[in-house]
Formats: structure tokens, sequence, C-alpha cells
């Protein structure tokens, strides 16, 4: 029988006037795979910060089983700003320990793309101090997987990385064999990783089997079978239930329902997207020339991104836009809006970008536009206009339009300077939409929104009648507002890629082991045997020079006041090291024979 590692009893947590967690028991046991999911505010950081004693509950009780190692990955980090990356990741480890702990190998690989961390300027010596929100995040999640744990709690693990990064945690994370609670937002990491699901609203935990598509239809069927009066609410769930099982039936392979129920409620779900219609649209709003790309060549400073590209984007077309970082998605994007807004003007540094006289463009950006933080959210809205048309005959107020992006009536009137980071994102998208443009560029549409927002943001886009650019780390987005998937695999070149992220992670796998060494002469096995002896008896001689090395600070706490003798133990503490880190490299180089 699983052992109990976590018990919360009738747990509530106040804010203000507001219950965020209200007499909430839930428990977690070995093997134990939970996402939890809901809506910015909800309380699913707070309750997972309850659940691993990082803040106190109002009232209720946590228990922990005795001796319990949990790992804890929050939104922010603890690190030392004043120590070194190696320092915080391996400790004090030598080299010749770390690089030979396959673990700290494959954290490493995994998330830096190498041993090196060449990404960085002094690879693993690079202070921690000035390093970005992002790369201490990551630096904080290696730290994380390279220690034991019997349970791992990850808020937004996945933010800041990419497709290759983000498929690589999921791989880790179903060979640990440590429970996991997982708060993110990432659909298709949450159908890797979880085998149960916790939906935080209203200050109660609805738990549900299985992973994302599990969960999306058995709430589908809860919904159905409750006969709910939220008949906007079922329709969106019913309407993502049809997209799973049309779209991408593969996604689940262990429903815990019934498939013919699944279908049943599906039946008279039309597809999301009437590509003819939205096509036949986008040309009367657009005529035949969007972004036409000839010869085009795009820098970032002195580095080349992309070299003589010629590329199409035209009416109607809903593309998606992955690639390694730094390969020049931004850039490119960049590239087309600049030449847009300047009415060709400026062009980039080699060919020509042709711009559609009738293009009417909409950049949403990674990062937030300021706004004053007196103004209202429903007066930050209307000040781009009072009243939206969507096409099809669909036309929205202001405040409607609010409403479906998750801003109820009273938070209408929220200042902006109360907002949190993801609700000012809703806020810049909506202000964008409301604006009515006929093409759209989203960089990082998915930063800092949840999932309810994400469908609401979907369902919008599915009768969206215009040319469609995305750039996301969030492949469920991607495939699910998207037609046809392009890559930058980092050769100066853009490519269409007919099976999508699938294609794209063989790709990059592929390259990737193009570009590593080729492999030495295989060894014989008196060499191999050789190899290894050698490695002991290096081994040996390191275990040595360790405790010399001891001995002689020993020495020198000891003859503190004699300052000739600390000058002549200080000389023979270098030597040690010096043969210590000869001795090292020796072994790194033995052991990859071995």
């Amino acid at each position: 029988m699983a052992v109990n590692l976590v018990t919360v009893e009738d747990v509530s947590k106040i804010f203000g006037t507001r219950a965020v967690l209200d007499g909430v028991s839930v428990g977690v046991s070995e093997g134990d795979r939970i996402g939890v999911v809901g809506r910015n505010g909800d309380g699913k950081t707070t309750l997972t910060l309850i659940m691993a004693r990082r803040e106190e509950p109002d009232g209720g009780r946590v228990t922990h089983v005795t001796g319990l190692r949990i790992g804890v990955l929050a939104q922010g980090d603890a690190l030392d700003p004043k120590a070194t990356i190696r320092h915080e990741v391996v400790g004090d480890k030598a080299d010749h320990e770390w690089a030979g702990d396959a673990k700290i190998r494959d954290v490493l690989t995994g998330l830096f793309d190498g041993l090196d961390l060449s990404g960085f300027p002094q690879g693993l010596d690079t202070v921690i101090g000035p390093l970005s929100g992002g790369e201490r995040r990551r630096i904080a999640l290696a730290k994380l997987l390279i220690e034991d744990h019997d349970l791992l709690v990850l808020d937004e693990p996945t933010n800041h990385l990419d497709v290759e990064g983000i498929a690589w945690l999921a791989r880790h994370l179903q060979a640990r064999r440590s429970a996991l609670v997982v708060v993110t937002h990432d659909r298709w990491f949450l159908d890797q990783v979880a085998t149960r699901m916790w939906d935080v609203q209203a200050g109660a935990v609805h738990e549900y089997e299985g992973g994302y598509s599990d969960y999306v239809f058995a709430r589908a069927e809860r919904a159905r079978v409750a006969a709910t009066e939220e008949t906007k609410r079922q329709n969106l769930v019913r309407k993502e239930l049809a997209w799973l099982r049309r779209g991408a039936p593969a996604r689940t392979s262990k429903p815990r329902f019934r498939v013919e129920a699944a279908n049943e409620l599906i039946a008279d779900v039309p597809p999301p997207r009437d590509k003819v219609e939205l096509m036949k649209f986008a040309n009367s709003r657009l005529g035949k020339t969007v972004f036409d790309l000839e010869d085009v060549t795009v820098q970032a400073g002195d580095k080349l991104l992309l070299e003589r590209l010629t590329w199409q984007l035209g009416p109607g077309d809903r593309i998606g836009l992955v690639g390694v970082n730094g390969a020049g998605k931004t850039s490119l994007m960049r590239a087309m809006q600049v030449a847009w807004a300047s009415d060709g003007e400026k062009q980039p540094q080699g060919g020509k970008v042709v711009v559609g006289k009738t293009v009417k463009l909409a950049y949403l950006s990674q990062e937030v536009a300021e706004l004053p933080g007196t103004l209202r959210v429903l007066e930050a809205v209307e000040q781009v206009r009072g009243r939206v048309d969507l096409g099809k005959g669909r036309e929205l107020s202001a405040s409607q339009l609010c409403e479906t992006f998750g801003f109820t009536k009273e938070k209408q009137w929220t200042p902006v300077a109360d907002l949190s980071g993801g609700e000012r994102r809703r806020l810049q998208l909506l202000r964008l939409l409301m604006d009515e443009p006929n093409v759209l560029f989203m960089d990082e549409p998915t930063n800092d929104l949840d999932i309810e927002t994400l469908n609401q943001l979907e369902d919008l886009l599915d009768g969206w009648p215009g040319s469609l650019v995305v750039i996301s780390h969030d492949r469920f987005f991607i495939e699910r507002t998207t037609d046809t998937v392009w890559a930058l695999l980092g050769d100066r070149r853009l490519r269409m890629l007919p099976r999508g992220i699938d294609e794209y992670l063989e790709r990059r796998a592929a390259l990737v082991e193009a570009a590593a060494p080729a492999p030495a002469p295989k060894k014989s096995g008196g060499d191999t045997r050789a190899a290894k002896k050698e490695l002991q008896r290096i081994e040996r001689q390191l275990a040595k020079l360790e405790e010399k090395e001891t001995k002689l600070h020993a020495q020198m706490a000891e003859h503190a006041a004699d300052f000739g003798k600390i000058a002549e133990l200080d000389a023979q503490l270098r030597a040690v090291k010096d043969e210590r880190d000869e001795l090292e490299m020796q072994w790194l180089e033995l052991a990859e024979d071995a």
C-alpha cells in the first residue's frame, strides 16, 4: 500500500475578505503525479506552498510523513546572487565527481544544452547576480532536479524553457520515482506527466483521474450530468473536447470513462474552425498580398540570423513559428512589423519586405505595454474602441470582451496598477483585439495566462478572420490555433514542417547528434580494463591529496600568528591544489575510455 506523504485537512486561507481556500482536504501518496490547474488568483500556488509548509494556513492542518524530503520550485528563487552557478548547482564537488554522475550530466545537458553551459559568459563559473529571471529559474530547477526527493512541488516549471527543454523535462519527470505536484498551464506537459488532476476554483479543489485530456473529458461529462446553467462554459468545454477527440486523438492513452460517452457529447460539435469560410473572409479583408519577403537578411547586432529568405504570409494563413532560442523568431517578426509601421520605408539589412496596402497589424510582444496605473480596466479597453466586430456577425462591447477574458463586472473597475502580471497580459491582448486588426503577430501569448483564459482565447481565434503568426513554446496552443508550423533550426533558413512539432523535435535531435564529436575507436577489453585500473589509481591519489589539503588547513589555523610558517604552508597548499587539478583532468579524459 502506498504511503501517504502529505495530508491536507480542512485547510482555509483568507486574503482580505476573500477565502482563496475554504475547507480543502487533499492528500499526496507515494507515486502520485498530480497536475494543478485553475484560474490565476484562485489559489493554486497558495495550496502548493501550504502543502510544502512554506506558508501557514488560517485554518486546518498539514501533516508530513516522518523524514519527508520535499523539493520546491517556487515562483521566486533563493539563489545566492554572489555565488556562481557551479556553487549553487554542484556545490563543492570536484569536476571528476559531478561529471561522473549520470543524473547531473543528464540535467545539465537537458536544461543547458551541454556540460560547459556555453550560453553563460563564464560557463559554470558565471556569477548569478547579473543573470535574467529566466536564467536564474533554470538554475534553480537544475539544482532541485539534481537532488534526491520523495516529493517534488513545481510551480510553472516550463516557464522560460523552449520546446526541446519542455520535452526533456517531461521525460525526466516520467523517469523519476519521486511523487510530483505540478502547477502549469502547459496542457501538453500535463498530459505527459500527470496521472491525476486538481482543479482549484472558488475555494475548493475538484479531483480528476488521468492527465489533462482525461480531465477535459471528465469535466465535460460532469457538466452534462449536472445539467449546468453555465451554457457558455459548457460549450467551451465541449468544443475543446471535440478538438481533443478529433484533432489529436492520440493525446490520451488511458481514458478514465467510456469513449462512447465522449463521442456522444461531441456528436453535434462542428470542427474548431471553418477554414474555407475564414479564408474567404480573410481574402475580402486583406486582398492578395499580406507580407512578401524577398531575399531578406535579418541580423541582431553582428549576428546573422536569417540569410536570403524568400517567404510569403498570405491572407488567412495561420502559422506557428518554432525554433531554438536566438535563432531569429522574434527578429523576423519585428522586421515585418517595422516594414509595416514605416509603410515600407524601413527595410531589413538585406532584401525587401512588401506589405499589402490593406494590412492592419496588431503585434503582441513579450513585453507588457505600460498604461497609466490610475486607468480602470474597462477604461483602458474603451480607450481603443467601444465595440469590436469579430466577424461572421459576432460583435461584442468592450465590457463583454472583458468578461470573455476573465474580467468580471467588478474587476473591470480595478485600477491597472492593481493588476497581476497575467492580468496585464490579458489586458494588453484585449486592447489589441479591440482595434480590429486583420493581421495578428503573437510572441509568447500564453505567458502568465491560465488554462481557462487560454481556452477563451483559442475560442476567440477560431472565428477570427485574418492572418496569424504565433511564436510559442506551448505546443498545445500552437497545434490548437495554427494550421502550419514553420521552424528556424539555427542554420539561417526557415522551413515548413508538415508533421509539426514532432518533426521539429526529430530534426533538432538529428542536428544535435550530427554535431556531436565522432565516437573514438572502440577500445579492446584490455584497454578498457587498463583505463578503469588507472581511474582507480587516480581516485586513490585524489583521496590522499584531499587528506593532505585538510591537514594543511588545520596547520595554517594552528600557526595563524606565524607569518613565515603560514607562507610556507600556503605554498604547499597551492602545490597540492595544482596536482589535484591535473589529476582531475586526467580522470575526465580516462572516464570516456572506461
